[in-house]
């Protein structure tokens, strides 16, 4: 069955930075465009980053742009997220997601807080 599980999430400070993976398996990885998402408390889950099923395109949220980067290996079947220069409203947990015949999977989240 499909399976995507992020780690790399924890307590940082402001200035600071993370990098994120998530693990993919049950499905033909390098088939589909992969994209970080994140919710903060109170607030809707918005869309931070999405990367092409080849690697070969990438975009990015307003907000994090210069900032973050998502990147992924097909051999590997992994996606990352590189998370520099964390500000407080970086805050949020984080979710590896792909679709499929409309459908949306998601993983079980990794908590990111940006915290002095």
């Amino acid at each position: 069955q499909v399976q995507l599980v992020e780690s790399g999430g924890g307590l940082v400070q402001p200035g600071g930075s993370l990098r994120l993976s998530c693990a993919a398996s049950g499905f033909t990885f390098s088939s589909y465009t992969m994209s970080w998402y994140r919710q903060a408390p109170g607030k809707e889950r918005e869309l931070v980053a999405y990367v092409s099923s080849a690697g070969g395109r990438t975009n990015y949220a307003d907000s994090v742009k210069g900032r973050f980067t998502i990147s992924r290996d097909n051999a590997r079947n992994t996606v990352w997220l590189q998370m520099n220069s964390l500000k407080p409203e970086d805050t949020a947990v984080y979710y590896c997601n792909f679709r499929r015949s409309m459908v949306d999977y998601w993983g079980q989240g990794t908590q990111v807080t940006v915290s002095s």
